[in-house]
């Protein structure tokens, strides 16, 4: 099969190759005779209908600070591709739902991975709202009484903003901490959005697990455990990740939310599990393939394409 695929993502040079999903991605594409282009979010453009963006002809290789290749930037027509990735990493603003609201003129004649009026409509963070008893006591409110009420009555509390990512702005806030009020200040000026407060789980230092669903099927998963003194396991702030296998808990949270993902055109997703508790979907630039599959000997870049294919129109 031969295919046109443009890929929205961050500057690829910038890049680490040995973690970063949308490379091996790009790898996977290049190896089945794919012609690929990178362009940027910024360079999207919807002009009296038609949805271009300024990119450029991409190669990738796994060669450390020669990892690409770039042609001309020219003016790609996104209607002429058979599929764009949708792959740059938050944060989840107006920026981001602007650029969903484009990619929906083209799409499904061309497949935008993941669906964008879907990407719009899960929130990592809220899409978990609307499963029932998967996640930990959860409180989302810009009501500084309300989030005075939620401790009292949970003692060891997590505030972390609602549209935040990679771990940034999360703080653990223990029963004698005194920084309550003044943390609440800076999150209510700083964003107009209400924060996220959930009943802390204590067993994030065993790990935080991510789980990759592809196509609502579970692909596999590893644990990220938090470097001591850090109640954030994400791996650019020190989490050590690890091999691990499903519970049986975690199977059943796949389960349950499974034929949700599938049916709104996630096609890849990765999950993450705390204890017993699901705490995020994330839907707009997942990650971790790279570390499943040195675990797990795995190739699931080859596995998302194939259940990409498998989406294409006509197909």
């Amino acid at each position: 099969m031969t295919l046109k695929v443009a890929i929205q993502m961050d500057p690829i040079e910038s890049i680490n190759i040995n973690g970063d999903s949308t490379f091996v991605l790009a790898l996977e594409a290049q190896k089945r005779g794919y012609t690929l282009y990178h362009y940027l979010a910024r360079k999207l453009t919807l002009n009296e209908g038609k949805v271009t963006a300024r990119g450029r002809p991409m190669k990738v290789r796994r060669e450390l600070g020669k990892h690409y290749e770039m042609g001309e930037e020219e003016v790609l027509d996104l209607a002429a591709m058979d599929v764009v990735l949708m792959r740059q990493d938050p944060p989840f603003d107006m920026a981001y739902i602007t650029a969903t609201h484009i990619l929906e003129h083209i799409h499904p004649k061309t497949l935008v991975v993941n669906d964008p009026a879907h990407v719009r409509n899960a929130p990592e963070k809220l899409f978990v709202t609307h499963f029932e008893d998967v996640m930990p006591p959860t409180l989302i409110t810009a009501d500084v009484e309300e989030v005075k009420a939620f401790r009292r009555a949970h003692n060891d509390i997590i505030v972390k903003p609602i549209y935040g990512n990679g771990g940034a702005g999360v703080f653990h806030i223990r029963p004698d901490d005194e920084n309550l009020a003044s943390l609440l200040e800076l999150f209510t000026t700083t964003w107009r959005e209400p924060v996220m407060v959930q009943r802390y789980v204590p067993e994030v230092r065993l790990g935080d697990k991510r789980i990759v669903l592809i196509d609502g099927k579970v692909a596999g998963a590893i644990n990220r455990v938090p470097a001591a003194g850090e109640a954030r396991s994400n791996m650019h702030v020190g989490g050590r990740p690890e091999k691990t296998a499903l519970t049986k808990r975690e199977q059943e949270i796949c389960d349950q939310i499974g034929p949700a993902l599938r049916d709104r055109g996630l096609i890849f997703v990765g999950i993450d599990v705390i204890g017993n508790y699901l705490t995020e979907i994330n839907v707009t630039s997942p990650t971790g393939i790279q570390e499943i599959n040195r675990f797990n000997g795995t190739t699931l870049e080859a596995d998302i394409w194939d259940a990409i294919e498998r989406r294409l129109p006509g197909k």
